[in-house]
């Protein structure tokens, strides 16, 4: 067992320290860090078995990211991030009995993340009743019981909301979305809510598929890769050996983004000679730092050199791909023609030679990818950005070509896996017919709550039960103040946990926590040993193993815990075997092969080394599955954020040491932060426009249309290289500035990357 003391102490903010921010990510010291971290909290043993199974084809799937795996894998296939993520959930401290009646909720609620977090994993379920401020230990049937008793006392199922992370498997997710239509709702609100469904709905738009269109390979054979409001360096670090291999091929690469990351400006990859003792690799042939929302105008500005190309030389578009397999051309043509070339470069804050520069690299490119992650889609304008995308890629025929495509990266990683098995709330008809056909019963056909509507519902009274497998809810979503008070108006909130979170501390009248095996963890039911299984950004599918003994008797996974609490409420209601379920996850593999397109042979599949490719129309064969079979040129309308005098455009971020609302650390070493978060980074020249000093203690106002001022306080402000006219802060700390209603058009995702600051100093400075 890890030597590591549960702090008694919450660090808090007070000690932050600034250095220079980095030019390069990985080397030597990632190592360092990683085996550290590993150390520190699991012990050597625990160590050994975690870290040498991960992402292996016989061991477990790391659960920091969705970036795909190799064919061929290394020994140590794992970066610093899933080293750390792997340590946090395979932590062998455990909460102990007495640390609840130490601990009030209140208290809970006013601990930061990184302390919940360090207090070791939970190992009892926990029961805080109405007329009390404290958790007590429960027994797992009367748990159920209480959920079942709330849930069936409902006036209707709609006055129940079900929350998913990405961290379920293929298997819980499949059960649990079948327990919520059984139960006779549609409110399966998710964490892709708030990151990639504008991804999903402008894919869908275009394509007709919300999914990438490449495979891990296509990457070493592309010429030219795009990669936008994107920080691989950080999110999902084993993408870097990846550009590492094709620069290797010959492959250009650019980076837009308005903050300079590190691991874009050059990779040391510490498993070759040359990441150790050479200098590494510069990975961006081309920087663009654009400002914060420019993204749409930028892939118009280019869609219009490509436009202008071929009038001038007639070979710039592909009229086979475009005649063949695309509509739309025509409307779209006359809509880009008519550019605003100023409106573009105001939007962007680029030169035109820049944009001509990276016009210039397409133009020469034979197969290109363009990869984004969530600064693109946490925009009011995000499906529009995403749609024009499409549309770049479209006029060249870089769809469903090797080497070439779109290439969303997910964050979480199973949410695509999940969004596959049905976890929607607005799944399509096909998919509840294929349900009824199997189960006999008749799902819900109307589109339920995603996130926002869901806090929006709890707000308003009508949403009286939470129930959240896996994530932290309260810490994820927009609007904090709203967000806190929303959940704290439910009779019931439950959550099911690997460790302590924010949303333990804010819950309704009444609360439970449930604890669950962790990924890491082998799960041993009465058929004997199972494993689950995972989908990637690539739309691969494969297992997942736990590779160590549980850190205690009596945990349930959470295939268990949805069986269990869908048998207590449901009782014989509709005709499923939710104890098979239990017994052996062949049973619901089984169901997922007759429910789930793609999906059919799935117990055979996911046995192949390596596990299988779902199908994918526009990548395998160029055939689209949209409302009129071709691939769609959309029309988009420019619009620039406007920022008035005196104020900044915010994005909020993640920091080296953390994933998600998980906090690892209190550093962020790639930008210079060590022993605290509570930072907004804004541009040395602004900082001198606005007369604030770097150092200084300010606080931070969010405005919107309502007028509402949103106010978080007593950040540190650090002068960093970013964008002219934008700065960022972390999140959560900063989710408190962005309104519960400034969503994305259509995918009602909250606008985290685009919140309109204002500084004043801090009224309670740190002393």
């Amino acid at each position: 067992m890890a030597d590591r003391q549960r702090p008694s102490t919450d660090p808090g903010d007070s000690g932050i320290e600034v250095t220079p921010p980095k030019t390069w990510a990985a080397g030597v010291p990632g190592v360092a860090v990683a085996l550290q971290h590993a150390l520190r909290e699991m012990g050597p043993r625990r160590s050994l078995k975690t870290l040498s199974a991960m992402n292996q084809k016989d061991g477990f799937d790391c659960m920091s990211c969705a970036w795909p795996d190799p064919p061929h894998r290394k020994v140590a296939e794992f970066c610093e991030n899933g080293a750390k993520a792997v340590s946090w959930e395979a932590d062998p401290l455990l909460v102990p009995a007495e640390f609840w009646a130490e601990h009030p909720v209140d208290d809970l609620a006013g601990r930061s993340e990184y302390w919940l977090g360090q207090q070791g994993r939970l190992t009892q379920p926990v029961y805080k009743s109405a007329d009390s401020d404290h958790y007590t230990p429960i027994g797992w049937d009367a748990a159920f019981e209480i959920i079942a008793d709330e849930l069936n006392g409902l006036d209707s199922p709609d006055q129940a909301t079900f929350y998913t992370s990405g961290r379920a498997s293929n298997e819980a997710a499949y059960a649990y979305q079948l327990f919520v239509r059984a139960f006779g709702t549609n409110n399966l609100p998710d964490c892709s809510n708030m990151c990639h469904e504008s991804t999903g709905v402008a894919m869908a738009d275009s394509i007709g598929v919300g999914k990438s269109t490449v495979s891990y390979n296509d990457f070493a054979l592309a010429d030219l890769i795009i990669i936008m409001g994107q920080n691989p360096g950080t999110n999902h670090p084993r993408m870097l050996t990846t550009l590492e291999e094709a620069k290797r091929e010959g492959a250009s690469i650019v980076a837009v983004n308005p903050l300079p990351e590190a691991g874009l400006l050059r990779f040391k990859n510490p498993q070759r000679p040359s990441g150790v003792v050479g200098r590494g690799t510069q990975l961006a042939d081309q920087f663009l730092q654009i400002r914060l929302g420019g993204d749409l105008a930028l892939m118009q500005a280019l869609c219009k050199r490509v436009l202008e190309a071929e009038d001038a030389y007639g070979n710039a578009l592909d009229h086979e791909f475009l005649a063949e397999h695309c509509t739309g051309f025509t409307e779209f043509a006359d809509h880009i023609r008519n550019l605003d070339d100023e409106q573009v470069l105001i939007a962007t804050g680029l030169r035109p030679a820049e944009i001509d520069e990276l016009a210039d690299r397409y133009l020469k490119a034979r197969r290109v990818i363009v990869t984004w992650a969530m600064g693109l889609t946490q925009h009011r304008k995000a499906v529009d950005t995403i749609r024009e995308i499409l549309n770049l890629l479209l006029l060249r025929g870089n769809i469903g070509k090797p080497g070439a495509g779109a290439s969303p990266i997910r964050g979480h990683s199973n949410v695509q896996g999940d969004r596959t098995m049905g976890i929607w709330e607005q799944m399509p008809d096909s998919f509840l017919d294929a349900l009824q056909t199997e189960f006999g019963f008749e799902p819900p056909r109307k589109h339920g709550f995603d996130v926002v509507e869901s806090i929006r519902r709890m707000r308003d009274g009508e949403v009286k039960v939470l129930f959240a497998l896996g994530g932290n809810l309260v810490s994820a979503v927009s609007d904090t103040t709203v967000a806190e008070a929303a959940i704290r108006r439910t009779k019931l909130s439950v959550q099911v946990s690997t460790k302590l979170n924010r949303s333990h501390g804010v819950v309704g009248e009444r609360a439970i926590i449930l604890p669950t095996l962790g990924r890491t963890e082998m799960d041993l039911q009465a058929s004997g040993p199972q494993f689950v299984t995972v989908e990637d950004s690539v739309c691969a599918v494969h297992a997942s193993h736990g590779a160590v003994p549980p850190v205690a008797d009596g945990l349930l996974s959470e295939v268990a815990i949805v069986s269990r609490l869908a048998a207590a409420t449901l009782g014989d209601r509709v005709d499923v075997d939710w104890a098979g379920f239990e017994r052996d996850y062949d049973s619901i593999r089984e169901h997922i092969s007759r429910t789930v397109p793609g999906c059919d042979g799935y117990n055979e599949k996911v046995r192949w080394e390596g596990g299988f490719v779902l199908p994918h129309p526009p990548r395998d064969e160029r055939r689209f599955p949209t409302v009129n079979g071709s691939a769609r040129l959309t029309v988009n309308q420019l619009e620039p954020i406007v920022v008035p005098p005196g104020r900044l455009l915010l994005q909020t971020v993640r920091s080296h040491d953390q994933f998600n609302t998980t906090i690892y650390g209190l550093n962020d070493r790639y930008r210079g932060i060590h022993r605290g978060r509570r930072v907004v980074f804004v541009n040395p020249d602004d900082l001198a426009e606005l007369g604030f000093a770097d150092g200084e203690a300010v606080d931070l106002h969010g405005e919107w249309t309502d007028g509402v001022d949103r106010v978080v306080r007593d950040f540190r402000v650090v002068a960093f290289p970013t964008a002219r006219g934008c700065a960022a802060a972390y999140f959560p700390e900063a989710n408190g500035l962005v309104p519960l209603d400034s969503v994305a058009e259509r995918s009602n995702t909250p606008t985290s990357k685009a919140i309109i600051l204002r500084l004043e100093r801090a009224t309670t400075p740190r002393v």
